[in-house]
């Protein structure tokens, strides 16, 4: 008797991890297929364009590139010189100095002669007080905004105000841009009205060669730790968000690189400074609006532009940046719960929010109930050894599937890796990704779920090594003064 309910516990989590197999993996081998059709298409589309024409057109809107910066007086410089320098006629660069506490503003004002404007600007969005604004003598469109710290959400709503694009391209202050990347980005906003916002690819540039802000020598990580988010990265980019594109539309559009309709955001308020998770929020928030009002709604990704990215090389700072992540999504999908199969949102509230809650989610959980399920059941003799051995091989084979065809479709749209070496290490990471670095993910996973429960909003000490080689610490947002 006593062994029935460990038995009715088992046959429960054995059903559900099965649920879950199936409808993840349902989910992703249709965005696998959909993407790989996507791909294709923009295979033929980018081999028939020539971007040359589109340098010299007037008919290309004029984009802000929003940049929020806290103490980067190591790399802004090189980092703001690479921007102004991008492949794009009618570009504005407005960066926002969030409270810097080392030379941030004085490396701004010496290397590009910055000369003090009146602060007289309509606010629009509110932030934190700004405290003066500057304009640079060499480079009229480089505008630098001196405000007091408010975080990330709340520096991006204070260059909102201060930009005059039609479209504003939001950025990390270590993001290195390609250079003809504004131009394939703004491409959906050219061919289509119903555009409310794009994105791009984010890569990993750890092992790379970066020099004057450019990746000029794309390389493959030789650290563990970075080269399987290597592969993590190119899989949620180039078959999940691709993929989505014609399943009902992304949710997430990296905060690393997007572009949007200034106008869009301004209308819903800019950044909600509230939310862990402002990025994926934001993109939520101009659906939904969009949708409700019967206005521009779709969100697309464009595979060809890259933007290059640090990744953390620690296993404590990485696991912090999947904790606030998970943190991130929680907030986000109970702020906008009313989504979650909601007949009047269309694909979004009938595919993509059930998806992003059921897989995203959840499947932390699910996916730890499995592991324990498992060994506890080998343990008592209550599974079968050579069932679980199968299961535990599917899950392992479906998985590597997915990441080798994201590296195959990799090889498709870019190919930017120019020695076999590189391609073979790839395939090394993805062989060696679900031993150990999974089951973590799980864990971090699982501590944000609870961590966003208890309402932690921190984003905790993200200490990375530069592009220089010295280290830098990404700011903790100040205490949010503005209610929910």
């Amino acid at each position: 008797m006593t062994l029935e309910p460990l038995r009715l516990f088992f046959d429960v989590t054995a059903w559900a991890v099965i649920g879950y197999f199936v409808v993840a993996n349902g989910f992703w081998s249709a965005l696998l297929v959909t993407a790989a059709w996507q791909m294709v298409q923009h295979r033929r589309s980018s081999e028939e364009e020539d971007l040359r024409w589109l340098l010299s057109s007037s008919v290309l809107p004029r984009v802000s590139v929003l940049v929020p910066a806290h103490n980067e007086a190591a790399t802004v410089g090189e980092s703001v010189l690479a921007l102004l320098t991008l492949e794009y006629p009618n570009l504005e660069v407005v960066l926002v100095n969030d409270g810097s506490t080392d030379e941030t503003l004085d490396t701004l004002v010496q290397r590009f002669e910055l000369q003090s404007i009146h602060p007289i600007y309509r606010r629009v969005v509110a932030t934190r007080p700004v405290r003066a604004l500057y304009r640079s003598r060499l480079h009229p469109g480089l505008v630098v905004v001196d405000k007091d710290n408010g975080g990330k959400a709340d520096a991006l709503n204070a260059a909102l105000n201060l930009a005059t694009g039609t479209l504003v391209c939001a950025i990390d202050a270590d993001t290195l841009i390609e250079p003809a990347a504004l131009l394939r980005i703004v491409q959906p906003f050219l061919a289509s009205d119903d555009v409310v916002a794009s994105g791009g690819t984010i890569r990993v540039a750890n092992g790379s060669l970066v020099q004057a802000g450019r990746v000029v020598t794309p390389r493959a990580p030789r650290r563990p730790v970075a080269g399987l988010q290597a592969v993590e990265y190119l899989r949620a980019f180039l078959f999940g968000r691709l993929g989505w594109n014609r399943l009902g539309g992304n949710l997430i559009i990296s905060g690393a690189f997007g572009l949007f309709r200034r106008d869009a955001l301004r209308a819903i308020g800019g950044y909600q400074v509230e939310s862990i998770g402002e990025d994926m929020e934001l993109v939520v928030r101009l659906r939904r609006a969009g949708l409700e009002r019967g206005e521009a709604s779709r969100v697309v990704f464009v595979p060809e532009p890259v933007a290059w990215t640090e990744a953390p090389e620690s296993i404590r700072v990485l696991g912090r940046q999947r904790d606030r992540w998970q943190r991130g999504l929680t907030d986000v999908l109970w702020r906008h719960r009313q989504l979650l199969f909601n007949p009047r949102y269309g694909a979004v509230g009938l595919v993509v929010t059930p998806y992003f809650f059921l897989v995203e989610l959840l499947g932390p959980v699910v996916q730890a109930l499995g592991l324990v399920g498992v060994a506890a059941g080998l343990a008592l003799g209550m599974v079968d050894v050579q069932i679980a051995l199968l299961f535990l091989l599917a899950v392992y084979g479906w998985g590597l599937l997915f990441s080798i065809g994201a590296l195959l479709l990799d090889e498709l749209t870019s190919r930017r890796y120019e020695g076999m070496a590189d391609r073979v290490l790839l395939v090394c990471w993805a062989l060696v990704e679900p031993f150990g670095y999974r089951q973590l993910s799980v864990v971090w996973q699982l501590r944000g779920m609870v961590r966003a429960v208890r309402g932690r909003s921190d984003w905790g000490e993200m200490t990375r090594q530069g592009w220089r080689g010295e280290p830098f610490t990404m700011p903790e947002p100040v205490s949010r003064p503005y209610p929910r």
